[in-house]
Formats: structure tokens, C-alpha cells, sequence
């Protein structure tokens, strides 16, 4: 290389000045001193972890040598050889044998779902560090040495949670009032976790419908159930697991698992696995290692002694229950280790043959009654206490049948359970119902001796008569003087039956009260004779009817009100159908056109009061015109009838002047708006000429008419209009149809289609088809459409009928 050349390589040349400096952690250059700080940092967290790591296997290595030790009966040297030749013969780790011999060993709830879960997920784990045995046996090891339940809390979410894909978990100590205290959290801020430190009693969070369930909660969705939860705002759509941590029948606390997405369904070894870790956390709250809180630290037991002294000092049957536990902790049922002095067995056995029995094989009737032992097995779960007001008692009554009521309390103190019970006392229970009897029924009885002239009252007749309790009963000779004058004389015949004839009696009258009110009572009472005839004792009751009297009073003012708006509307409605009769005859004399064959029907409705305004005419007028119509006003009784004989006649009286129907209906209209009170109505109005056969009609809101020829019937098109009587001023369109030989045409109202069930044009199809069918007569015709009609109103109806000839 000449001198002229510059050196080229990693301190040199070109490349020295194109290339930047290697970078550190957080892209911070290396040589720079914060990449150089940095990287020592991120170097010595990897050894710390390492060391961890390192620490945690050492401890199983250890304990698996340990259990070597005991099995093989040979020194620590000898097991450390023993298990560094077995796992090389089986191929696997140290740590990973290390496991498989304290599994093998333990046979405890954590073997089983390692094992299963092991085998699950075996082809998974091909790539991950550590297989999942070793997770929780690590997670396990470190929860056992952990000194509180926050350290508890990180190596489960560092060494078994996050494999499982959680982001954070929180430890919840359950307080025997049904709070929650936050024991141990990890993933979560600090900020957090102090806003969440204490939940109060009933507040129906994640944790604490968890605990409520025997099984756990398991949520797909934060969101979706919508339960407040610690760190809720940070992955609001996560899935949530809450399992109650407990050991030995007792549920010590909670473990609440939180997933950053909604967590589909579990396998059963994941499901298994997270118990297993929340038995871990039992164990953990159950040694008390829980950091202070605003419900302080988990209770202390109870000392035996005191618990028995306490059920000592009670006025009602108890008992002292403590747990009975299983060789694998689990509870089975729970020992009678004390029964107090009001406690008398049903089966007459002495207290010391009770006392250190077990409840369900000293009363199996217990077991039957499901819901007294699953409250007591709850109350010693969760420590909350349980009372209840009349629960049906299977078994423990005291002197009474094997089957009662009685008032229950149960509650936990410490590892024992005080289960008291009240059996209620049938006397003073039906003295109770009698003095809720006499109150709701306002009766006030006495009792009044003769011979000494001691009157007992009870108070609900001092409150009848208005008086003290603490002054003088009143008695029966001195009744008239508290009674309303006039009735003396019944008074006196109540009192002669009583006291002269010793005959039982009763009366009814006003008693009028020092206060001004006055009330009716009726008194009823039977004397009490000695062997000779002789009379004793009165004795009976009082009873306030006033609410009845009155009551009575109203009812009859009522009946003579109703009947009399009964005659009064029979009266009108007898009217209405004079008046309706004698202008709408049912049928009327024909009408003698040439070439023109003329009918009319008219149906009243089937009630009396419901008589309607429907009217029809059919005359010949001066000019030859015959004048058809068929009217409906609304509404029913004397102001329809009387509306319909006013349009009826003045439609009449306009009609001879010559005009066209369209004309009519304007004037009928201004009759109907100005001079009648404001009636509506619909009609139909039409003028035949018998020489041209031709038909001029116009509406005024009604149905079309019906022309029927051949086997064909149809509505003639429809021509504007509106009803009479809505606008003070109305054009109404006319339309003329001509009219040839056997033609039929019928107007008539809504009466004869009109149903409940159905729409008016399913009514009017009905009826095109009848009219279509029906062969004879016009008159025949007519008859026939009233018979097969299928309205079911009761509404009236008429009919006009025109057969050309």
C-alpha cells in the first residue's frame, strides 16, 4: 500500500465515514454514554432474571434430590449422581426431570394439572422455553417462599399467566362482611391498584360475583356484562376469569385473571390449571400474609373457649360447629363441639351424647333439608352471616315436632360456626294474629264483672271510643249516655235482652266520642251465668262499621242514580225508535213509475239504544224525476233520529225545485253545518229519468251504489265529496250512468257490510258477490241481501233498490 493510500476497514477509509456507530437499546447509539448506560441496564435485568430463573429451578432440583434422598435411602451426593444419570437416560433437562419426580411424589391437585396440561399441550411448548409442569412448579415454589400476597401475585402472572396470554391478575382477600380487599395485584399502574384497594359489601363487581359462584366467572367480554372492574378502562374489551381461592371448605379470597382480548370458551386443562393457581392463593390469604388495608388484616381465629362461653350466655337454643376435613382437606361436614344449656334434643338424648357428633350423622334428617346445610357451608366459605325469619327447621327444634318454623342465625367466628335457631311460640303466635285480627277488623273487646264491677277494656276499644288508656272503661248501664239521642231505644232493648233476660245480644248505633266525631258501632255480647242462673259476667266486643255504613249509604244513593239514568234513557230511547218508526216504515207502498220497478228495506238495530240516524226516500217528483237516497247521521238515540227526520225532509223540499243532485247535497250540507247543531252525515243522492233511462248521482262522503247487470255487480265510480256537516260550504261532483233493461241498482248504508274483524273493502267484496248471485225478484233480491248479510254492528240498515224494466 503506497503512502498516498488512506487504510480502508472498520477504522478507516470510506467506510469509516458512511457507516453510524452501532445502535444500543431504544436506538440510542452504543458509543454515545446513554446507549452505553442502557445496555448495561438491559444486560444486568437479563442476569437478574437469569439468576431468578436459576434460583427457582435450584429450589426444585433440591426438593427433587430431597424426595431421591428419602426414597432411595442414600446420601445428598449419591441422589445428585442418581439424578443427573436418570435424566440423561430420559433425555430431558434437570429441571424438567426435577419436576416429574416431585410430581410423582406429591400427587397433589397441582400433579394432576400439570400432567394433563403437560400432555395438551406438549407439541406447543416444542418451541417454548419451559415446558408448563415447570411453570407451575416454579410458580408454586415462588408463591410457597413469596413473603406477601403482592409478590404472590407477580410470580403467578410472570411464571404461569402470561404463557396463558393475561396481561394482569389481582389476589382479592374476602372480609367476612362481603368486602373485598385488594391483596396483591400485578400488570396493573400503582394508581390503579390504590383506586382499587377496597371494595365495599354488596358492590356486584368481577371479584365478587366470582365469589358468589362455586365454580367461578368466566367473561368473554368486559364490555358485553358490563361489571366494574379494576382496570376496566385499560382493556375494556378483554375476557375476565374470577375464581374463588379457598381451601378446606373456606374461600379465603378471589384470583381475578385479565386477558387483553375476549377470551373464548377454555379447555378444561386451562380451566384446571387456573384453579390450581387460585388454591395457591387460598393458601397464601389463609397464612395471613395480606398487606394492610381500610378492613385491616384477615381475622384471627377464635378461641374455642370464648365461642362456647358466648352460646353459654344465649336465651336460645344454640350450637358450636367446627369443620370436618377429609385426609385432602376437603370439607366434609362439621362437628358438634358444643351445645348450650337451652339446647334438648328432639330424640330426648342427653347433651353429652350430641355434643362431638357430627351434625349429619347425629340429625340425617339435616341432609334433607338442603338449604339449612348448604347456608351453614356458605356462611364458613365466605364467612357473611345468614338470618332468616321463619324457615322451615327439619331437625334441632327444641319440644316441639320434628318438623317446625323457627328464626335462624347463623355466623363464623374464626374456624367455628354459632348456629342459633327460635322456635316460635304457638300461644303468643295466635295471641299475635288475634290482636292483628281485632285491629285490621277495628274491634275492641270487654269483659265486665258483676259482682265487683271490674271492667277490663283492651285497647283497641279505648281507641274506639277515643279515650285514654289510663282512663275508666265505660259500662254498659252508662251506654246511652255515649250514644246519639235517638238511639235510646234501641239501646234500651240491647241492654233489657242482656241484662234482664240474660240473653246474648246485639245492636247497632252512633257512638258519639268526647273528641266531636261520631261513629257507628255495632256492640255485641252474651252474659256469663253462675250454677243457679244467677248472672256473673258480661262479656263482648265493639266493632267500628263506619266505612261499612257509609259505604252502604253510597251504594244506595248510587242504585237510585243508576236507576233513575236508567229510566231516563229508556224513556229516550223509546222516543227515538217512535220517531225513528214512524218516519222509516220497515217497507213502503211502491211506486208507480212506467218501465221502473222500485224497493226499499230498513233493518233497525237489534238493541233499543242503539237506534241510529239511517234514512232512505224514493218519491216521484213534480217533474217526473224519481228521487232516490239513502242517508247515515252520525252517532245513535233521540239527537240521531230527530238530525235524520230534519235532512230527510229538507232534501224533499229541495228536490222539487228542479236541481241536480251535486246541487242538492250543497244545499243539504248548509242544512246540516248552519241549522241542526253541527250534525256530520253521510249520503248518497241520486235522479232517475224513466225516458232516457239515465241516472244523475252525487255522494257526500257514503259508499258508491251498486250496479248489478247480468251475473256482474260493481260500484259505480266514485265521484268526489264530503261527508255533510264537516265545512260550512262544500261542492259536491256529479256522475251520470246509463242505465239499459234488467238492470238493478242498489244504494244502500254501511250497516248492511260493516264487520269488526275485517276492512270495508274485504265487507264490499262480500257483498258484490252476493248481490252477483241473488236471481228473482227486486224484491226478492232485497230480502235476500238483509239474510245473508255478515255485518255484525247491530248497526241499522236501509236499502234502495231500482230494476229497470
Amino acid at each position: 500500500m503506497s503512502a498516498g493510500e488512506r487504510p480502508e476497514g472498520p477504522h478507516g477509509g470510506e467506510a469509516a465515514r458512511l457507516e453510524p456507530p452501532p445502535a444500543g437499546p431504544g436506538g440510542v447509539s452504543a458509543d454515545s454514554p446513554a446507549g452505553r448506560l442502557a445496555a448495561t441496564v438491559d444486560r444486568l435485568s437479563r442476569e437478574v432474571r437469569a439468576a431468578q430463573a436459576e434460583a427457582e429451578g435450584r429450589a426444585l432440583i433440591e426438593l427433587a434430590k430431597g424426595i431421591l434422598v428419602e426414597r432411595l435411602g442414600c446420601g445428598p451426593s449419591q441422589a445428585a449422581r442418581q439424578l443427573a444419570e436418570l435424566t440423561e437416560q430420559a433425555g430431558t433437562t434437570q429441571l424438567e426431570f426435577a419436576v416429574e419426580v416431585i410430581n410423582q411424589a406429591a400427587r397433589d391437585r397441582m400433579s394432576e394439572v400439570t400432567d394433563a396440561f403437560l400432555a395438551a399441550t406438549r407439541a406447543a411448548e416444542e418451541a417454548g422455553p419451559e415446558p408448563a409442569a415447570v411453570r407451575l412448579r416454579a410458580a408454586e415454589s415462588a408463591a410457597l417462599a413469596a413473603d406477601d400476597t403482592q409478590a404472590v401475585a407477580e410470580s403467578l402472572l410472570a411464571q404461569a399467566l402470561r404463557p396463558l396470554g393475561a396481561v394482569a391478575v389481582a389476589i382479592w382477600a374476602a372480609g367476612a362482611d362481603g368486602s373485598l380487599t385488594l391483596a396483591g395485584s400485578a400488570g396493573f399502574s400503582p394508581a390503579e391498584a390504590a383506586r382499587w384497594c377496597y371494595v365495599p359489601p354488596d358492590v356486584a363487581t368481577v371479584a365478587r360475583c366470582g365469589l358468589a359462584e362455586p365454580d367461578g366467572l368466566w367473561i368473554t367480554s368486559l364490555a358485553e356484562r358490563g361489571l366494574p372492574s379494576v382496570g376496566r378502562h385499560h382493556h375494556p374489551d378483554g375476557g375476565r376469569a374470577a375464581v374463588p381461592a379457598g381451601t378446606g371448605g373456606r374461600v379465603h379470597g378471589v384470583l381475578e385473571i385479565v386477558w387483553p382480548d375476549p377470551l373464548p370458551p377454555q379447555p378444561p386443562q386451562i380451566v384446571r390449571q387456573v384453579e390450581a393457581l387460585a388454591e395457591l392463593c387460598a393458601h397464601t390469604l389463609e397464612t395471613g400474609a395480606v398487606p394492610d388495608g381500610p378492613v385491616g388484616r384477615q381475622q384471627e381465629p377464635a378461641d374455642a373457649a370464648e365461642l362456647m362461653d358466648l352460646a353459654d350466655g344465649l336465651y336460645d337454643p344454640a350450637l358450636v360447629l367446627v369443620p370436618h376435613l377429609d385426609a385432602h382437606g376437603n370439607l366434609l361436614d362439621f362437628r358438634i363441639q358444643h351445645v348450650n344449656g337451652r339446647f334438648l334434643d328432639p330424640a330426648g338424648r342427653p347433651r353429652a351424647m350430641v355434643s362431638g357428633a357430627l351434625l349429619l350423622e347425629a340429625y340425617p334428617m339435616a341432609a334433607g333439608d338442603s338449604e339449612l346445610f348448604q347456608r351453614i357451608e356458605r356462611v364458613y366459605a365466605t364467612g357473611e352471616p345468614f338470618r332468616a325469619r321463619r324457615m322451615n327447621l327439619t331437625a334441632l327444634v327444641d319440644q316441639v315436632p320434628l318438623s317446625s318454623v323457627a328464626d335462624i342465625s347463623v355466623s363464623r367466628h374464626g374456624s367455628g360456626i354459632l348456629f342459633i335457631w327460635r322456635i316460635e311460640d304457638e300461644t303468643a303466635r295466635l295471641a299475635s294474629l288475634l290482636q292483628h285480627a281485632q285491629r285490621l277488623g277495628r274491634i275492641g273487646g270487654f269483659e265486665e264483672n258483676l259482682l265487683t264491677g271490674e271492667i277490663t277494656w283492651n285497647g283497641q276499644l279505648f281507641d274506639l271510643y277515643g279515650r285514654s288508656p289510663s282512663s275508666l272503661p265505660v259500662p254498659l248501664e252508662e251506654l246511652p249516655a255515649h250514644a246519639h239521642p235517638d238511639d235510646a231505644v234501641t239501646i234500651g232493648r240491647f241492654l233489657r235482652t242482656l241484662l234482664h233476660h240474660l240473653r246474648p245480644a246485639s245492636a247497632a248505633f252512633r257512638l258519639q266520642r268526647p273528641d266531636g266525631v261520631t261513629r257507628h258501632i255495632r256492640v255485641v255480647a252474651e252474659p256469663v251465668l253462675d250454677t243457679d242462673g244467677r248472672l256473673l259476667t258480661t262479656r263482648g266486643a265493639y266493632q267500628d262499621i263506619s266505612a261499612q255504613h257509609w259505604t252502604e249509604v253510597a251504594l244506595a244513593a248510587t242504585r237510585d242514580q243508576l236507576a233513575h239514568t236508567e229510566q231516563h234513557a229508556s224513556e229516550r230511547d223509546r222516543l227515538a225508535l217512535q220517531l225513528q218508526r214512524a218516519i222509516m216504515p220497515p217497507t213502503q207502498a211502491p211506486l208507480q213509475v212506467p218501465g221502473l220497478d222500485v224497493a226499499v228495506r230498513y233493518r233497525p238495530a237489534e238493541a233499543e239504544q242503539l237506534v241510529g240516524g239511517d234514512w232512505y226516500d224514493a218519491v216521484v217528483l213534480p217533474s217526473r224525476l224519481v228521487l232516490v237516497c239513502v242517508g247515515d247521521v252520525a252517532g245513535h238515540g233521540i239527537e240521531a233520529a230527530t238530525s235524520m227526520v230534519v235532512l230527510r225532509n229538507a232534501l224533499r223540499g229541495l228536490a222539487v225545485t228542479g236541481a241536480g243532485p251535486g246541487q242538492l247535497l250543497s244545499w243539504l250540507n248548509i242544512v246540516a253545518h248552519h241549522l241542526t247543531g253541527g250534525i256530520t252525515a253521510t249520503a248518497v243522492c241520486g235522479l232517475y229519468d224513466p225516458v232516457a233511462r239515465t241516472l244523475r248521482w252525487a255522494r257526500a262522503g257514503h259508499l258508491p251504489p251498486v250496479l248489478v247487470r247480468g251475473r256482474e255487480a260493481a260500484p259505480l265510480p266514485l265521484v268526489r265529496g264530503l261527508l255533510l256537516g264537516a265545512v260550512p260550504e262544500a261542492v259536491y261532483e256529479e256522475s251520470e250512468v246509463q242505465l239499459a233493461a234488467e238492470d238493478n241498482l242498489l244504494m244502500y248504508t254501511d250497516g248492511l257490510i260493516e264487520r269488526r274483524d275485517r276492512s270495508l273493502e274485504e265487507s264490499l267484496t262480500g257483498l258484490l258477490t252476493t248481490a252477483a248471485t241473488v236471481p228473482g225478484t227486486l224484491d226478492q233480491r232485497l230480502d235476500r241481501l238483509l239474510t245473508y248479510s255478515r255485518s255484525d254492528t247491530d248497526d241499522d240498515t236501509c236499502i234502495v233498490g231500482l230494476r229497470v224494466g
